[in-house]
């Protein structure tokens, strides 16, 4: 028997000053049985950061073939393809190819090895930004995973306020 998808629920009220964008968002997250709240969580987290109308959560680690998160124009250009995690240099390839913009998000304790063996692979990519969170970044964010969430980011001079977190994500590509 197949396990389903848990549904988390996000009221997320934004106030990014870097890019002078405010927002109230009410975000419905579709968990795979196979990942971990500091996953999920990631994946709100690069939706704070991308923040607009059009960004939305793809299928994630159920198809292959989306992002963990895009921008589509009403043509079907894809905009902005955001990954999370640390996937092979083959995926990035294939999405580098089909989106304008192309954001990696990288994250816990393995992120700095996966960097430095993929480093001068990715470097060819001129549409691709990568961005690794601290070591306990991610397991902060994990804490405040819940079914339903209400929370408030203020993201300011690149560091994201949240809960009475701090995240600083650093920009290593782009």
């Amino acid at each position: 028997m197949a396990l389903k998808s848990t549904v988390f629920k996000a009221q997320l009220q934004l106030a990014d000053l870097d890019r002078n964008h405010f927002g109230d968002y009410a975000l419905t997250l579709a968990q795979h049985p196979s990942e971990t709240n500091e996953r999920l969580m990631v994946r709100l987290l690069a939706f704070a950061l991308y923040a607009s109308e059009d960004l939305r959560f793809g299928n994630g680690l159920s198809s292959v073939e989306e992002a963990a998160l895009w921008e589509i124009d009403p043509a079907g250009v894809i905009r902005l393809w955001i990954e999370v995690g640390l996937p092979d240099e083959a995926r990035l390839r294939k999405a580098s190819g089909r989106a304008e913009r192309l954001v990696l998000i990288v994250y816990g304790s393995r992120a700095g090895l996966w960097w430095k063996q993929n480093a001068d692979a990715l470097q060819r990519y001129r549409n691709l930004t990568v961005i690794q969170l601290g070591s306990d970044d991610g397991e902060q964010l994990a804490r405040l995973a819940e079914r339903n969430m209400k929370l408030a980011w203020t993201i300011q001079e690149g560091t994201v306020y949240l809960d009475g977190a701090e995240i600083r994500p650093q920009r290593l590509l782009g």
